[in-house]
């Protein structure tokens, strides 16, 4: 598999997809791809008058990025038949926003088996917030309102743990809630057979030449429930050895 799983797209006062553009550049020159077919469902814009004009903008605003290092892209909400798109698809990009509108929309168009398929296979896949998550065995560490009740939470289960993007290790200030960590360890309480890697922002996980590797300034962290502690979290460094978490 080739997968480039970005935690965020932005970060105050950059352009959009500012920091991890050359990545997504150098991603698509390894593998020579020209044309990109992008999933836009996480993208509810409130400045348009319709979701459907959402996608839209969406794909313009990324279209831009994209074109900056020469290559194309074409959103699947413009495709009469969006399950033979993901078969002619040379990659795949799926943007960020609200996760429960993105996996709604990959189950009712039928689109998330045949992407599961096609990067089995070896088709290169990229996404970033939502798009991350979406590579994973569920939607369930998702930071997001379910604004949309997905027909399922399955997510493309291309990865075989979970990740939690845009991870706070603390509540901002004034904030009363739970943490980002507690709220995963109510994952792993409950579903204890399964990690969460907590992925910081402007750190990215890069599964190429079946190796993971994290590239960014920030630790990995780490979630798993252990029968003798309840719960082991730890820091993994990009230097690391991340084989474990592809190898449950």
């Amino acid at each position: 598999m080739k997968l480039l799983l970005i935690s965020n797209s932005t970060n105050p006062g950059e352009e959009y997809l500012g920091w991890p553009r050359q990545h997504i550049a150098d991603f698509c020159k390894r593998y020579n791809v020209k044309r990109v077919l992008f999933i836009p469902f996480a993208g509810v814009n409130l400045s348009t008058e319709s979701v459907e004009k959402s996608y839209d903008t969406y794909e313009e605003k990324v279209k831009k990025v994209y074109a900056s290092f020469g290559v194309e892209i074409y959103s699947i909400h413009k495709e009469e038949f969006p399950i033979d798109a993901v078969f002619k698809a040379e990659c795949i990009a799926v943007g960020g926003g609200n996760t429960f509108s993105l996996v709604d929309q990959m189950h009712r168009l039928g689109i998330m088996d045949a992407i599961r398929e096609r990067v089995l296979c070896g088709l290169p896949y990229m996404g970033w917030s939502a798009g991350s998550n979406v590579a994973c065995p569920t939607m369930k560490t998702t930071n997001d309102m379910p604004i949309t009740e997905p027909v399922s939470f399955n997510c493309l289960n291309v990865i075989p743990f979970q990740i939690n993007p845009h991870y706070l290790d603390v509540n901002p200030a004034g904030h009363g809630g739970e943490t980002r960590e507690q709220r995963i360890l109510e994952f792993i309480t409950v579903n204890r057979d399964i990690y969460v890697a907590g992925l910081r922002e402007r750190c990215l996980l890069l599964y190429e030449n079946n190796k993971l590797n994290l590239v960014g300034p920030h630790s990995l962290r780490v979630f798993k429930y252990d029968s003798s502690k309840g719960v082991s979290i730890n820091e993994v460094a990009a230097t690391d050895d991340l084989s474990f978490l592809m190898s449950i």
